[in-house]
């Protein structure tokens, strides 16, 4: 029987062999014996891969051989040695040499072995670790290269966040941005960039709440700056989680895009203003469509109800004519404010004095404004004149005392103001009154045709919108600002006018009854007008078109002519106009129109008078043109009114007036 102690030196022979196959067939670690004095005694097929000494030219070589020259020089092995018996293990890298010269980066161990305390050599464990080393000085070098640009970057606030929003870093963007230095803000909460009413509700805490929730925070927003101005931000913060996906931070990315929101808003204004023009071109478009022949229909009604009023005796049925009138003036007039607000009505703009303009409308105004309601007129004394229309700024004074009136159903105080502005050059219209205020969701839209918040049979929702016509139409704008409970104002800007001599009248008709050409393609329109101009005294004659109209100036005896604009055919009221005043230019012409696109280039060269008009507008600019005494609104209803007179076989009181 083989004995237990042979079986047992059997079994460490083996152990030992296998260990000794086992660190021979490595090829990733070199392993070697070195005895006591540093000599290599031990040599393994990893040590001859990476060294490439092979095993028969090592041995007995010492390992200081594998050092660079300058380290064997510095006895940089013999301290190794010496440190390794010192401390019982001594682990280091540093670069090696292989045997064909080129060198490499390791990782070494060294370890003393002692049998019966006594130093009998050295194990080495030794790896090329190379590529690692590259790696790793890469990637320092990509960190470093990453933290270089982070912290230089200018046009980002680039810093880290501890969980609970402390500032742990700080670039030269968050410097430049919000007005911190790096001492200043580094250790400090991040919820001081937010403003107070944020804070307040605790948006900071939420925000960082969400991002580690989500994953992700985004937001645009008003931010604060160290000096406390404010500007708006676009934001990320984003969770950062270590392997363990345990929170250890957030990244935030801020931005300052306040000119890039200032942008988007002026383009969304400028939509907003394309979108109102051409709704107001749709507007111009229709209104200007139905204008003319609408016109011409209530140039028929009035002008006819002249001649219905004369004959009608009976107090109800001329109180049934005057409703009739009543109608058709408010038709007209809801048709000048369409034109108005799509700022297409013909004007006729001169220099004008304000404080007298407001003063001669002023009893108008007070009667619109009632007795609970007190005017104060509060106009500079050196205010300058403005170039407008002026019928259309008495309009439009009116429309705003109108809806400030029923601003105040329990009475209070309207101020009609004006003053220079001179940074623009214009002049500043106000009324103010002291009533309920607007809405701010209705304020935007107290300008759009139609708009009322009237009940229904007491407003058109037009008076605005003819403010904001004529003063666009003037070159000049509208503003208005209203408080709830406090009232409301609206300010009108119009340009700076000059006050010149009024220009000499044309030569007045020395004509006892003047003649007139009245010039008209619509029968029923030329004889409503035939009827108003015969009632002022004129004899009429009339022609249906503009070459008719030549013909029969071709004789003598035309004193003024009167042609309405639109016309069939290739030459218009105006183009008429222009003929006859490149062959009689002593002789008067006055033009007309419901609506024409025309009329608003006219002005310049000849007067025109809007249909429908009435008795008293018609012999106004008839007298312009003369020289003679025109009729007066009054004296029209006292003609209108003589036809009892007449009846009664009594001559009639004014029935004819001489031009």
């Amino acid at each position: 029987m083989v004995k237990k102690s042979e079986r047992l030196e059997r079994g460490i022979f083996e152990s030992e062999r296998n260990f000794r196959l086992l660190a021979g067939g490595v090829v990733d670690y070199a392993i070697c014996m070195l005895d006591a004095d540093g000599r290599v005694i031990n040599w393994n097929k990893g040590a001859e891969r990476i060294t490439g000494h092979k095993a028969r030219g090592i041995l007995g070589k010492h390992f200081s051989l594998f050092y660079l020259p300058e380290d064997r020089t510095s006895d940089l092995p013999g301290q190794h040695l010496r440190a390794a018996r010192k401390t019982k293990h001594l682990a280091t890298e540093g670069w090696r040499v292989r045997k064909d010269g080129s060198t490499f980066f390791m990782s070494a161990v060294i370890d003393p072995i002692y049998e019966n305390r006594k130093l009998v050599g050295y194990a080495m464990v030794t790896r090329d670790i190379t590529e690692r080393r590259q790696a790793r000085a890469d990637l320092d070098a990509s960190e470093s290269k990453f933290r270089l640009l982070v912290s230089n970057v200018t046009d980002y606030a680039l810093y880290m966040l501890t969980p609970e929003g402390i500032v742990a870093n700080w670039n030269a963007g968050g410097q430049r941005i919000k007005g911190y230095t790096p001492d200043e803000i580094i250790g400090k909460s991040f919820a001081r960039f937010y403003t107070p009413a944020d804070q307040a509700a605790g948006k900071p805490a939420r925000a960082l709440k969400i991002a580690e929730e989500t994953g992700h925070y985004v937001e645009e927003g008003w931010r604060v700056r160290k000096d406390g101005s404010f500007f708006w931000a676009s934001v990320v913060i984003d969770p950062i989680r270590d392997a363990d996906g345990e929170l250890v931070g957030f990244a935030k990315i801020t931005r300052d895009i306040s000119e890039r929101r200032e942008a988007q808003q002026k383009l969304e204004q400028v939509q907003r203003q394309l979108a109102e023009s051409q709704k107001m071109d749709a507007l111009g478009q229709l209104t200007g469509g139905v204008a003319h022949d609408f016109n011409n229909l209530l140039m028929i009604i009035s002008g006819n109800l002249h001649r219905i009023k004369r004959e009608v005796a009976s107090e109800r049925g001329r109180l049934a004519l005057g409703a009739i009138e009543t109608a058709s003036q408010r038709a007209a007039s809801l048709t000048s404010q369409l034109l108005t607000f799509a700022r297409r009505q013909s004007l006729n703009p001169q220099a004008i004095n304000v404080a007298e303009r407001i003063a001669a409308v002023r009893q108008v105004l007070t009667s619109a404004l009632g007795s609970k309601v007190q005017l104060n007129l509060e106009v500079e004394p050196d205010v300058w004149p403005i170039f407008v229309d002026p019928s259309e700024l008495e309009t439009a004074l009116i429309n705003l005392v109108v809806n400030a009136r029923d601003a105040m159903p329990e009475g209070g105080t309207l101020t009609v103001s004006a003053h220079n502005a001179p940074a623009v050059d214009q002049v500043v219209v106000s009324v103010s009154d002291s009533g309920e205020g607007i809405p701010g969701d209705v304020l935007g839209r107290v300008f759009d045709p139609f708009f009322t918040t009237k009940p229904v049979g007491k407003g058109t929702g037009l008076g605005l919108s003819q403010v904001h016509g004529f003063a666009h139409q003037a070159d000049g704008r509208v503003e208005i600002a209203s408080t709830l409970g406090e009232g409301t104002t609206v300010s009108i800007y119009l340009p700076r006018g000059t006050l010149a001599a009024h220009p000499e009248t044309q030569e007045s008709v020395p004509h006892k009854s003047a003649t007139i050409l009245l010039i008209e393609d619509n029968p029923a329109v030329a004889d409503a007008s035939t009827g108003l101009l015969e009632q002022l005294g004129y004899t009429v004659r009339w022609a249906s078109s503009a070459e008719g109209a030549l013909q029969e100036l071709e004789n003598n005896g035309i004193d003024v002519v009167f042609s309405d604009i639109v016309m069939p055919g290739k030459m218009d009221g105006l183009k008429l106009a222009r003929a006859i005043r490149d062959k009689k230019p002593e002789l008067p012409i006055l033009l007309t129109t419901g609506y024409s696109n025309s009329a608003r280039e006219v002005r310049s060269d000849f007067p025109v008078l809007r249909k429908p008009f009435r008795i008293h507008e018609l012999s106004r600019e008839l007298a312009k043109l003369t020289g003679g005494p025109s009729v007066t609104a009054a004296d029209a209803v006292a003609v209108e009114n003589d036809a009892p007179r007449a009846k009664a076989g009594l001559p009639r009181a004014q029935a004819k007036v001489r031009c």
